[in-house]
């Protein structure tokens, strides 16, 4: 099924625009937050060509379509819901220049299309999607979706900074042209600028103006603030990274909302900004650019101890504990802490070990082709096996691994111990939102994560065959 007839099925099924609260995307997944929704739903999405799965994260349904179909697919869904909601807005308007009492026809119709989703278990679904949507999952969501935009731009930089080392090591004469000077400040332009990337997508998060949050990312990383010194203690520019940026926005945002309501409408334009600007820039530089700098020290050495000091066995535990993450949905919480990771150090320690519970997925689904004997199974691994040794698990995890029970644990083992190599060594990974076989560019150790990701294959491909599984066609394999 093309993207576009995807999402108007997608569409259908959720029942109108004026059911969806929210529509975005991921890398793999369309996120909506749906004001109503029936209990079969999940099964009815499941049903069409080109879904792989749903998964619910506190209030978001999320639907698993892969990489690249994923953007695609909420392009098209987007477009369609703002084309209905003009459709309905249309309807008043003109049934108000027939008659005054048909102006009550747009509510009916909105009403009509939220109850068109409703089925049976609607109090069941409601209780269930309250009880989900705990604090912490929300927030950490939240946090999330801030980063979630900066991915592409992290791994472009990142391949190109993995590909100079590679040519420099290979050619160290090509480190004096300029061409070697430019794709160097090319790899870097992110982390570079990321402090005001993640102060304009944060701003917006939290329901600030962006502007603003990338104006205070500015105060917090403009190096003038070197010069400006405090009692003889000199400020430092970008102490806190992205943790200081982040408590500095939340702050602006809350602010901004509080002075809409009491600064007078005809001075709000100018002053609200103005006090914006100035509270918030002053509590960030005495207060929360030195806190931010305390939570990031912390995170920086607790990653890097955690795999430092305790070597293959925090990356066994590490390898195995992600698929089960990933499955659940809460991966993305990570993003930060990689990120944080980056800029503190130019790598993240937690990447590659991460990334190799996708290779024992691709071990486990390896196993199941050839002991299988369904048709169906077997042409499910062959299309989802190399999505799955490119990084995205997700086909094989809805497809293959998880449905069939063992070989999912299997997978786990694979990553598991892949994951024990990579923190043994304690590779690192130069960008974020890739994985499998593409982030070998990236490492500071390519031969070591080509050799944890062939030990994390052939672990799950054994795991799963001593582990056996059921055959849909066949008896128990043993």
């Amino acid at each position: 099924m093309k993207s576009e007839a995807l999402a108007a099925e997608i569409l259908r099924l959720v029942g109108s625009s004026a059911n969806v609260c929210k529509a975005g995307n991921c890398m793999t997944r369309l996120r909506l937050e749906l004001k109503q929704q029936s209990p079969d739903l999940p099964q009815k999405l499941k049903a069409l060509d080109g879904i792989l799965g749903t998964h619910m994260s506190g209030a978001e349904l999320q639907i698993i379509l892969g990489p690249g179909r994923a953007a695609s697919v909420t392009k098209h869904f987007k477009a369609l819901i703002e084309e209905e909601n003009a459709n309905l807005a249309e309807v008043p308007r003109r049934a108000h220049t027939a008659a005054d009492g048909d102006a009550l026809a747009s509510p009916s119709l909105r009403e009509a299309a939220q109850n068109s989703t409703v089925g049976d278990g609607k109090a069941l679904h409601e209780t269930i999607r309250r009880k989900n949507a705990t604090p912490v999952k929300l927030f950490l969501k939240r946090i999330a979706n801030i980063f979630i935009p900066l991915i592409p731009a992290f791994i472009a930089c990142g391949i190109i900074t993995g590909l100079l080392n590679i040519a420099l090591k290979t050619f160290p004469a090509f480190a004096a042209t300029p061409q070697a000077g430019l794709l160097a400040l090319m790899g870097n332009a992110v982390f570079f600028g990321m402090n005001i990337l993640v102060g304009v997508n944060a701003a917006k998060e939290f329901g600030g103006s962006p502007m603003l949050g990338g104006t205070l990312a500015v105060i917090l990383s403009h190096p003038g603030l070197a010069a400006i010194s405090l009692d003889g203690v000199p400020f430092v520019p970008g102490r806190g990274g992205i943790i200081a940026v982040l408590l500095v926005t939340a702050l602006a945002a809350w602010l901004e909302k509080k002075l809409h309501q009491c600064v007078p409408e005809m001075l709000d334009l100018f002053l609200t900004p103005l006090l914006v600007l100035l509270i918030a820039g002053f509590a960030a530089l005495f207060i929360l650019q030195p806190l931010g700098g305390i939570i990031s020290e912390w995170v920086g050495q607790a990653a890097t101890s955690a795999i430092d000091k305790g070597g293959a066995l925090t990356g066994f535990l590490l390898g195995a504990a992600w698929l089960p993450m990933v499955m659940l949905g809460v991966h993305q919480a990570l993003t930060p802490i990689h990120a944080e990771l980056l800029s503190r150090y130019g790598v993240t320690v937690l990447l590659p070990v991460l990334a190799m519970a996708g290779a024992g997925q691709v071990g486990a689904a390896l196993c199941v082709y050839c002991r299988t004997k369904n048709a169906f199974l077997r042409k499910t691994v062959v299309t989802a096996l190399p999505v799955g040794i490119l990084g995205i698990g997700e086909p094989l995890i809805y497809g293959v691994t998880l449905p069939l029970g063992r070989p999912f644990l299997g997978a786990c083992i694979g990553g598991a111990c892949g994951g024990a190599v990579q923190a043994a060594f304690m590779v690192g990974a130069a960008a974020m939102g890739i994985s499998g076989l593409p982030l070998a560019a990236v490492t500071d150790n390519i031969p070591i994560y080509l050799g944890g990701l062939l030990t994390a294959y052939v672990a799950g491909f054994f795991a799963t065959w001593l582990l056996g599984f059921q055959d849909p066609e066949e008896a128990p394999n043993k």
